[in-house]
C-alpha cells in the first residue's frame, strides 16, 4: 500500500486518469456483461478505447472536483453556514459527499453522458434522470465512505465503487 500512495502522491492527475480510466470501463464493461449474460464490451473495440479515454478524463475532471468540494465545504463550516458537526471525522465525511453530489455530480454525470454521445455518434439523454438519482441513493452515501479515507485513497476508492455500480445496473435493468 505504501508504493500505492506514493505513486498517487506523486502522479496525482495520472494516478486519477488511469483509475478512472481503467475501473470506470469496467463498471460499463461489468453492466453491459451481466444485461446480456456474457462478457461483452460496451462498444466496438474503437468505441471502447474511446471510453476508456473518456473516463480517463473524467478521471480528471472528478480529481479537481474533490479538492474544490472539499474547499467549498471548509469555506461553508468556516462562515457557520455548516454547523461544526461536519467538521471533522463522520460529519465531514458525509458532508462534503452531499455537498459534491449535489453540487457537482449532476453536472459531472451530463458531461459523461456528453462523452458517450461522442463516441457512439448519437444524440441520447435517455437515462440521464435515472443516473441522476443515484447520486442520492447510492453515491451519497459510497462518497461518504470514500470522504471517510485519507486522501490518497479516495480517487481510487471511487472509481472502484464504478465498477459497483456497473454490476448494481447492470442486475437491475431490464433485459
Amino acid at each position: 500500500m505504501e508504493q500505492y500512495i506514493e505513486w498517487v502522491k506523486a502522479n496525482p492527475l495520472f494516478s486519477a486518469a488511469l483509475q478512472f480510466g481503467l475501473l470506470g470501463t469496467l463498471g460499463e464493461v461489468a453492466s453491459v456483461s451481466l444485461r446480456r449474460k456474457q462478457i461483452a464490451l460496451p462498444g466496438t473495440a474503437l468505441e471502447t478505447t474511446a471510453k476508456i479515454l473518456a473516463w480517463a478524463l473524467l478521471g480528471i475532471i472528478i480529481k479537481y472536483g474533490f479538492a474544490g468540494m472539499k474547499g467549498f465545504t471548509a469555506a461553508l463550516i468556516d462562515h457557520h453556514h455548516l454547523p461544526t458537526i461536519f467538521a471533522t471525522g463522520l460529519g465531514w465525511a458525509f458532508a462534503v459527499s452531499v455537498l459534491t453530489n449535489i453540487f457537482f455530480g449532476p453536472q459531472m454525470m451530463f458531461f459523461h453522458r456528453l462523452e458517450d454521445n461522442l463516441i457512439l455518434r448519437k444524440w441520447d439523454m435517455a437515462g440521464l434522470t435515472t443516473a441522476w438519482w443515484t447520486l442520492l441513493w447510492f453515491w451519497i452515501p459510497a462518497h461518504t465512505a470514500t470522504f471517510a479515507l485519507p486522501a490518497e485513497y479516495q480517487i481510487g476508492l471511487a472509481a472502484l465503487w464504478s465498477i459497483v455500480l456497473g454490476i448494481i445496473l447492470g442486475s437491475v435493468r431490464k433485459r
